[in-house]
This record gives structure tokens, sequence and C-alpha cells, in this order.
């Protein structure tokens, strides 16, 4: 008895005679005999109906299923067939359950397509041109970024055009902040060349404050002047739902991927300066951005213009200048310069940097650094260049500084003072070491002066003159000189005695013609004291 014929025989039959072929050839090319094909044409052969797969071995959950397991899922459509699995094999010990796990997950499937909750539905969007950009922080998990070998906390600020796809990227030192997302922001649009019409975020707390209340009461004030600024409506996704915001959410993913993959043909995640850092990322970026070009162009047509200012993307504070020609910010130290101590300054702060006014003068620019949380340690931010003049007129500070370790460049610098303290003189240590720093700041470089001292320490020959000589350092200034006081006529003491005393005395004229007279003393008789 010949197989019957399947559907899609039929289906090639009936297209080749459609298309003018012969019952011969048609019946040939559809693989079925020339009888097949006449009962075809008259009509009388149907398609055999698809019987349902019938099962060819015991159900293994026949005795489980409705009496054990059907409650827990009526009660909790969100076990899982693992869940179920294990809860099976602890109430019948008896029996092995391993084998029947595919069983039960297709059973699992089966009823809760029929009777679980259903989920959630995606409606495809699509949006105008130049009608909303998208901006979202995201951090950077499976590989580990390290400047100079130290850890490098930080995250990538993610800004994208919902109609071309056009991106930017950028790295922010830290956490998330409001002067991070007004930078980031900035740049980005900046970047663009214009502004769309709606800025979309998610709950970031930088913008919002997320309570219970409207929408319009939740936007922070300065978030709501920046958007202002540049024209924009403030957007954000519902509470918990990211995928809201999958326009960027899914950009951060491509993103992430293709920077690793740049880190992994670099062979190193280790960086010199953070500018290093950006550079890479910033290629990453434009090679994302190479395919969308020409739609990007002919999305900046509607978008709005740049105004002709940027809006602040920093936070203002006021702080006094400490004795220790240091000030605290954000639970870290900074020193700056001496000359402001006791002084007012205000301070711009910003993501990755500290700028420092006095009034309306410049006076410094500062790495920010970042603490260890509002009660943990504090952090300190030291730059030589301020302090190194006052440790030169204080040697012995360097011995209990709180900062000591941040007084010295590097790792080498740090073992080679271990080494002096080893030795056993530790004031005379103290005083090498502030010459040295001295030396390294103000007449050579870090990498001369400590070869210098290694070569000398090798040599034996390793001594504060030595230095002094090698590097033509001047003489520590004295704030008060050695004063010079001359000596004077013995005699001048007797206008202080009463006449009748001078009399009885012996004091008269001839004794006072007997006084010696001498010259100024060869030591002072006092020496101006300094702080130590």
């Amino acid at each position: 008895m010949p197989a019957p014929l399947t559907v899609q025989q039929i289906a090639l039959y009936m297209s080749k005679r459609r298309s003018g072929s012969r019952q011969q050839a048609a019946a040939a090319a559809a693989g079925i005999s020339l009888s097949s094909a006449q009962r075809i044409d008259a009509g009388r052969l149907q398609p055999k109906a698809a019987q349902p797969r019938q099962r060819r071995r015991p159900d293994p959950l026949a005795e489980v299923w409705e009496p054990l397991l059907l409650p827990l899922l009526e009660r909790h459509p969100g076990l899982t067939p693992t869940t179920l699995l294990e809860h099976l094999q602890e109430q019948k010990p008896d029996q092995d359950w391993s084998s029947s796990k595919r069983t039960l997950q297709r059973r699992v499937q089966h009823w809760k397509a029929l009777n679980g909750p259903a989920p959630q539905v995606m409606f495809p969007l699509s949006y105008q041109s130049g009608e909303i950009g998208f901006c979202d922080f995201t951090q950077l998990k499976r590989v580990h970024v390290t400047l100079r070998g130290e850890p490098f906390p930080h995250l990538l600020f993610h800004y994208r055009l919902a109609w071309s796809g056009w991106g930017f990227g950028q790295v922010i030192h830290g956490g998330e902040s409001f002067v991070a997302l007004s930078e980031g922001l900035q740049n980005a649009l900046a970047a663009c060349g214009g502004v769309p019409r709606v800025l979309r975020t998610d709950r970031l707390s930088a913008a919002s404050r997320n309570r219970n209340g409207s929408y319009a009461n939740d936007i922070t004030p300065r978030y709501k002047a920046l958007c202002s600024h540049y024209g924009l409506t403030p957007s954000r996704n519902n509470c918990g739902v990211a995928h809201e915001n999958g326009v960027i959410e899914g950009a951060h993913g491509h993103l992430k991927r293709r920077l690793e993959q740049k880190l992994q043909l670099r062979g190193s995640t280790d960086f010199e300066d953070p500018a290093e850092y950006g550079a890479l990322l910033a290629e990453v970026i434009s090679a994302l951005n190479a395919p969308r070009q020409r739609r990007y162009e002919q999305e900046l047509e509607t978008l709005g213009p740049l105004p002709a200012f940027r809006f602040a993307d920093y936070e203002l504070l006021t702080v006094r200048v400490r004795s220790t020609s240091t000030i605290e910010v954000r639970q870290v130290v900074y020193s700056v310069p001496p000359s402001l101590i006791g002084r007012q300054v205000t301070v711009r702060l910003h993501h990755d940097r500290l700028i420092v006014y006095l009034g309306r003068d410049w006076v410094c620019q500062l790495p920010r650094a970042y603490g260890h949380g509002s009660h943990g340690p504090r952090a300190w931010c030291i730059d030589l260049d301020h302090l190194v003049d006052g440790l030169r007129a204080k040697p012995r500070a360097l011995l209990h500084c709180r900062y000591q370790r941040h007084l010295f460049p590097d790792q080498r610098w740090w073992d080679f003072w271990q080494q002096l303290l080893a030795a056993g003189d530790r004031d005379g240590a103290a005083r090498l070491m502030a010459e040295a720093l001295y030396a390294a700041v103000r007449v050579a470089s870090f990498e001369l002066v400590l070869t210098f001292l290694l070569q000398a320490q090798q040599r034996k020959s390793l001594s504060l003159s030595a230095l002094q000589q090698r590097f033509r350092l001047p003489p520590r200034c004295s704030n008060h000189p050695d004063p010079v006081i001359p000596q004077h006529l013995l005699a001048s003491y007797d206008h202080l005695l009463p006449r009748a005393a001078r009399s009885s005395s012996g004091c008269g004229p001839a004794a006072a013609a007997q006084a010696v007279e001498t010259g100024p003393l060869s030591q002072p008789l006092a020496v101006a004291r300094t702080a130590s």
C-alpha cells in the first residue's frame, strides 16, 4: 500500500499545474504517481488529517500530578518545575523522580499557558525624528579598570537619540550625582549639535525624589532648571519597569560588550590617567555611530538649537582653609596653597575635579577623590607641591603626619622611606627625606632624585650634605633671622642707681673711666626660636 500523500506534495503538484506544467511533469516534480495526480485533478484525494500524538509510555506523573502538584501550582503559580521536583522528592523519597524532570517541565509550561497569569504585553514603539532622547548611567561589571594599578571606581554616562540611534558616552568618576548628570547631558547635547523635545530617564535620584506624590512635584528644582535651560520636557519610566527605557537599556549591553572587546584587544585594563580611558571609550562610541551617521544627519535637521551658554555643571561650596593648609569636602581632605590658610574660599565641585576660588580669582584645580561613605574614614588628596616648603621647615613632622603615606609619589619612594626608618636614626631619616622631596619638587624630578638616593645607598655614601651638594639646594630660610646684639659699656647701668648709692659705691668719673669697652660678642645671646 503506497504511503499517504502529504500536504506539501499536494501543494507542490498544484503549484506546478497552475504554472502550466503537464500532469506527468508536475507529478514527477512532486514525487507522486500519475494515478495520484489524476485523483488530485479529479478532486477525489484529500490530505490525511493529522492525528494527535499518542503517548508511547505510561505517564510517570499520573499518581502525583493532580493530588500533589496541581494544588500547589493553583495556590502559587510562580513555582518553578525545579522547586516542584524537589518537593516531590521530599514527599516521596522511595522513588527516583530525576528522570521525570523534562516531563514535569512540559506539564508545568502547558498548565501555565492555559491557567497561569498572563505575562505583560510588549508593544512595538515608533518615535518621530527629533522627538525624544534617552540618558542613563551604567556600570562596567565584568572587567575591572585601574589607574596606575589602583582601582578606578566609575560609571558610564550613556545618551541616545531614539529615532536615529546616535549615541554618546562619557566616563563618570564616582557614582550618580546631579553634577555628573548635568555635565554628561550637556556634553552629549553639545556633541550632538541639537536638543530633542523630550528627555527620558529612569527614576534617577539625581533628578527625582521618587515619592508617592505627583510627578511634577517629584522633579528636583535643579533638574527642572537644567531641562528648562535647554527647552527639554523631562520624562521618566514607571517604577521598576526598566523595559520602558529599552532604547537606552538595550544599548547599554552593546556598548559594554564592544568596550570589553576593545579592552581585550588592548591587552590591559590599566590606564595612565582617566583621559586615556575616555579616549578608548570615544573610539567605541564612534564605531557604534558609524552605521547610523546618515540617519543622524537627517534627525539633526529636526533637533532644537543649543542655548548660548551652558548650565552650571558643578556644585558651589564655601569652606575655610585650616591651619594645616587643607580643606574638607565630602569626607575628603584636600591640600591647598599655604597662602590661603585662614581664608574662606569658594569651591566648584565637579564629578572629577574641584576648582578653588578666592573671591573671583582662580587659585587652583584639584582632582576629586571619593571617600568611604558618610560614616567611614576620611580620604586624603594631598599635593606635595602645596606642602613641601612647610615640610622642609619642619622635617620631623614627617614621622607622625596623619597623611604620611600620601606625601610620597609612589610605592618606590615609600619603600625607600621605610628602609631609612629601619636604619634607626629616625630624626636624620626625616631630615634627609624632607630634603629629598623638596629637591624632587622644586629642583629636579622624582625619578632623578630617587635614582641618586638608591645609588648613594648602594655606595654607602648617603648623607644629607651629599644630597644638598648634588642638587645645589638653597639654604632653608628662617622667618626670623638671628639678631646681632652689640655689647655696651658697663658704666651705662649707673643711671639706674640712686645718686647716693653711686657715690657710696665709689662709682665716680674715675671708676667710669676704668670701664672696659668691648665690641660685639662672637655669639648672640639669644637665638630666634622656630617652631618645631
